[in-house]
């Protein structure tokens, strides 16, 4: 019986059997090769996603094979054109005076206590023939120096001037070149600021007379507390002469036999050296004062009104007079230079103490203060630009009442601007041999 069961068990047809169907869902993002997009649409996904089509790594080659990918190599440094001197001779000049970085802001008779750095030639390293002291690049070895040279260099550079020059101009000359030069006839000029007559301002004054016979010169700032100071250096360094002056502006004409083309060699600095350590102008006690009346004036000096306000890159020139008119009745001045940097009106103090003379109080609160000591005695002597000048010659019949006759101030003008500086043998390359 169980064995009948069994036959019958056996008979009867066994379940379907449950299989995994490989279609996937149509929105499913893996696929195989059996995939419905893949057929209707001819989908054909990245190798990153294809196991069967992996990049396969490239075979190594050999150095040689290798493409060369490598960047050209730098060119060697080369100095720039104006310092590479490789073959080349130092540039002599033979110019009869000290070059300086300013003419009228340094003086031979001041000498510095301490330099600021070594003594690199602002000219470049083997660019000049002269030797960098620090300060200047004298003409003659310091070694070899002596008055009887100084004297006779003084003498030869008299003598050159002289012949650069020629005959005078005339009141007419004169006053044709300077109306030529006026501000309403021509913008061609030459600015004169904070640091004076500069070295590399001779090879632009040179410049404008390649071209023209006079060039107009605009000094402000500074260097205008000292005009005569001013026009004496223009005149001494380019051997010009100057024709005309109105305030800080200046006409100065090259002379008859200059010659544009026998020019004389001027080396340009490349950079503005640094300026030498000076003496102390603020002492810590006034000469002849002891601590407390050295406070008790500067304190006292501070509360003065001020004789007057400068004005940046302005005109100085009456200065030096308004304050000797102020001694004859006070004991201190202050001068108010709120605005100007702190080494301009450290200048000024400076110039102020020689031109006046007076001693320095302090410089406290951008202010200026001076005292004229205990034994002061006004000034009368010594000589003052006025405000403006006239160069015209009573003798000459062509004279311009415009210009009116000379005044004793005016011959002695003159007089002190014609010391011009002058040598033989630049003199022959300087100007024709006629």
């Amino acid at each position: 019986m169980f064995a009948a069961f069994l036959s019958r068990f056996s008979r009867q047809k066994s379940p379907p059997s449950i299989t995994l169907s490989s279609n996937r869902h149509p929105l499913s993002t893996t696929t195989t090769s059996s995939s419905s997009l893949y057929t209707k649409y001819s989908f054909k996904p990245p190798a990153s996603l294809n196991p069967d089509n992996s990049i396969k790594p490239q075979p190594r080659t050999s150095p040689q094979q290798q493409p060369n990918h490598k960047k050209p190599s730098k060119p060697p440094y080369r100095p720039p054109s104006s310092l590479d001197r490789s073959g080349q001779e130092p540039v002599r000049s033979n110019l009869p005076f000290d070059f300086r970085f300013s003419y009228t802001e340094s003086s031979p008779n001041v000498r510095p206590i301490g330099l600021r750095e070594p003594k690199y030639s602002p000219f470049g390293p083997g660019r000049l023939d002269r030797a960098w002291t620090g300060v200047c690049a004298p003409v003659t070895d310091l070694k070899e120096w002596s008055s009887e040279k100084e004297e006779d260099l003084e003498e030869k550079r008299k003598i050159l001037r002289e012949r650069v020059q020629g005959e005078p101009l005339t009141n007419a000359e004169r006053k044709a070149l300077v109306e030529r030069y006026q501000r309403h006839r021509t913008k061609k000029q030459v600015n004169l600021g904070r640091d004076g007559l500069t070295h590399n301002m001779l090879n632009d004054i040179h410049n404008h007379w390649k071209h023209d016979e006079a060039v107009r010169i605009k000094c402000m700032g500074v260097p205008t507390l000292d005009m005569k100071n001013v026009c004496t250096q223009l005149e001494d360094k380019t051997f010009g002469k100057i024709i005309h002056r109105h305030g800080g502006q200046l006409v100065l004409y090259r002379g008859r036999n200059y010659r544009s083309k026998k020019r004389p060699v001027i080396p340009l600095m490349l950079w503005k050296p640094q300026e030498p350590v000076y003496p102390r102008l603020i002492k810590t006690t006034i000469d002849g004062l002891n601590i407390e009346e050295t406070k008790k004036m500067r304190k006292g000096g501070l509360s003065v009104p001020a004789l007057t306000k400068l004005a940046k890159n302005g005109y100085y020139g009456s200065l030096v007079p308004m304050v000797r008119d102020a001694f004859l009745t006070d004991e201190l001045v202050r001068i108010d230079c709120k605005g100007l940097q702190k080494s301009d009106y450290k200048k000024i103090g400076c110039k102020l103490r020689d031109l006046v003379p007076c001693i320095l109080v302090t410089f406290e609160k951008e202010q200026i203060v001076i005292w004229r000591g205990k034994d002061y005695k006004p000034t009368h002597e010594g000589y003052f630009l006025t405000e403006r000048e006239s160069f015209s010659d009573p003798e000459d019949d062509l004279v311009s009442l415009a210009y009116g006759n000379k005044t004793g101030d005016d011959t002695q003008t003159e007089n002190n601007f014609d010391s011009g500086d002058s040598d033989d043998e630049f003199a022959s390359s300087y100007m024709d041999p006629a």
